[in-house]
């Protein structure tokens, strides 16, 4: 008896023992249909979303919530959170988790078309379990850098992975090109960018010392929390050093749409970069 006999006479069984709709041998069952109420919970709009049941006042209520993406007017059962607010926590919690271990693709940075150079973190786990190795370049990828990076720009714009690669992926090339056509606008040149993978803040100095310009500016995802896992951050110093102190670097974050959008953000840092180039300072230096 061969495999299509067998066959046969399963299906005659199965049939003689009434099954409804049973499927033909050899192929999976068809899955459920997902429920039509199927939320992203994560996508909702925290400062709209109510999670108090019937509330006395409900404009007062949205009104007070819209001021923050923080989690206030949270109902409770007994000392337990409703279901939603616990799902949505767990929700948040899972798309900062996911901005932290998943790397910027490198379709991302192909499709951008610049250099690609690495720290000496090998992987992410080492980038999340030694920041040092986060700060330098070792001498291969220092001298990509230089071979293929202008030297001693007035400008040298950067991108490093941080601790968000969904950031990077989201905020950093709008960033990047507002922040561009703002230098340019202010007759400032920009030297070559370049994406640093596994890259914390510091490394900005040892960039810094390679190319020699007068401004160094470096676009990273920054740490997430509940309220986002997109937010960028842009760190920049003048004539930065390895060692400096960090009172050099000034910092502008929360670079998202629920805070400062990607466009937006360029065009300001475009303006502070072209202060740090006339009063030669930065950080705590640089006088507003």
């Amino acid at each position: 008896m061969n495999t299509d006999d067998i066959k046969k006479v399963i299906e005659e069984v199965m049939k003689g023992m009434r099954v409804a709709d049973a499927p033909s041998i050899g192929k999976a069952p068809e899955p459920p249909a997902p429920p039509e109420e199927m939320r992203d919970l994560a996508a909702l709009d925290i400062r709209q979303t109510l999670h108090v049941p019937d509330p006395v006042n409900r404009d007062a209520y949205l009104k007070y919530k819209s001021a923050t993406v923080a989690r206030v007017g949270i109902g409770r059962t007994g000392s337990r959170y409703l279901t939603d607010a616990y799902l949505r926590f767990r929700a948040d919690h899972a798309v900062a988790q996911d901005a932290v271990f998943r790397d910027v693709s490198e379709e991302f940075v192909r499709q951008w078309g610049i250099l690609e150079v690495q720290t000496l973190c090998e992987d992410k786990v080492q980038y999340l379990t030694r920041p040092d190795l986060g700060r330098m370049l070792n001498s291969e990828n220092a001298e990509k850098i230089k071979q293929h990076c202008q030297q001693k720009p007035a400008v040298q714009i950067y991108i490093a992975d941080g601790l968000s690669s969904t950031a990077v992926e989201t905020n950093a090339k709008d960033t990047f090109l507002a922040l561009v056509q703002g230098l340019e606008g202010h007759n400032v040149k920009v030297g070559t960018p370049f994406f640093l993978r596994f890259g914390r803040v510091p490394s900005m100095d040892a960039v810094s010392e390679i190319l020699q310009p007068e401004v160094t500016v470096v676009l990273l995802g920054e740490r997430p929390g509940l309220a986002t896992g997109e937010s960028l951050s842009c760190y920049m110093a003048y004539h930065a050093t390895v060692g400096m102190p960090e009172a050099r670097r000034t910092v502008i974050s929360n670079i998202h749409k629920g805070g400062t959008p990607a466009v937006e953000a360029g065009a300001h840092i475009a303006d502070v970069v072209k202060k740090m180039l006339e009063q030669k300072a930065s950080g705590l230096d640089l006088k507003k």
